[in-house]
């Protein structure tokens, strides 16, 4: 990759300095990393991949990595509404999404709220009920410290914001929205009629019984369910084993539902 395929920087997003990163040319798709995370740490792998025949955008969201952060909670509402700003200041029209995780939560509310500049979509590990992960799931964020974040999340965050405090922050208001997490009624769902495709890891969070109800209330989706844990699939660092990502295949999954 040279400079001339490659740019990044701020945008001012609804009051917020986002950081955003734009890699190669051609149709966009727009990436949408989970809680937690960062550009890097979601799509480090699968970037170099995608963009060699796409122009693949990503940034990273509120109170995120480089991204600052507003008074109150994150919600993916005001994360759809800083997305679609993002690419209004881009000057991009219409693009292919794909979300992971708390990312493809996100990706509903842009499909709900902003219709107008979504081709395609790619729900990865996403799920839009509570009834999709197990008891202990949410549980756990009842008395989440940061002790219990991963290794691999904190560094990564903080090799590209060395501050502890943004850090915790981040930390605090991720555990809060999923403490709070609603999610959205079947109608919702079943609204949104544009081609997706769900991809789920055989052993995710969310439960295979959960993206095949999805998959059968969606208008036009397509579902694959690959092996492999939450994201293990697109190479997010925090569940690969030893840092190896093996899935490749991945992208010419998405490249096909995307070409076709």
């Amino acid at each position: 990759m040279n400079e001339t395929n490659f740019q990044s920087g701020y945008s001012d997003v609804n009051g917020l300095n986002m950081y955003y990163e734009i890699y190669g040319e051609g149709k966009p798709i727009v990436l949408i990393h989970g809680g937690g995370s960062t550009i890097q740490t979601t799509f480090g792998n699968l970037i170099p991949l995608l963009f060699k025949h796409r122009q693949v955008i990503a940034m990273d969201l509120q109170a995120h990595g480089r991204t600052g952060d507003r008074a109150g909670g994150l919600s993916f509402e005001q994360d759809a509404d800083d997305v679609a700003m993002l690419l209004n200041n881009l000057n991009i029209t219409k693009a292919d999404f794909l979300g992971y995780s708390n990312g493809g939560q996100t990706l509903f509310e842009i499909a709900l709220r902003h219709a107008d500049i979504v081709n395609k979509l790619i729900i990865a590990s996403a799920f839009y009920n509570r009834n999709a992960a197990p008891p202990q799931f949410w549980e756990g964020f009842d008395h989440a410290t940061i002790d219990v974040m991963p290794t691999s999340l904190k560094n990564a965050f903080l090799k590209v914001n060395n501050d502890e405090s943004a850090l915790l922050n981040m930390f605090n208001k991720d555990v809060q929205r999923m403490k709070n997490f609603k999610g959205w009624d079947k109608e919702q769902i079943q609204s949104i009629s544009f081609p997706t495709l769900i991809i789920n890891g055989n052993n995710d969070v969310g439960s295979i019984e959960h993206a095949v109800e999805m998959y059968r209330i969606m208008p036009d989706a397509q579902l694959a369910v690959l092996p492999g844990k939450h994201g293990t699939y697109i190479g997010a660092v925090e569940f690969l084993d030893n840092g190896k990502w093996t899935h490749h295949y991945i992208v010419d999954i998405i490249n096909e539902f995307l070409n076709d």
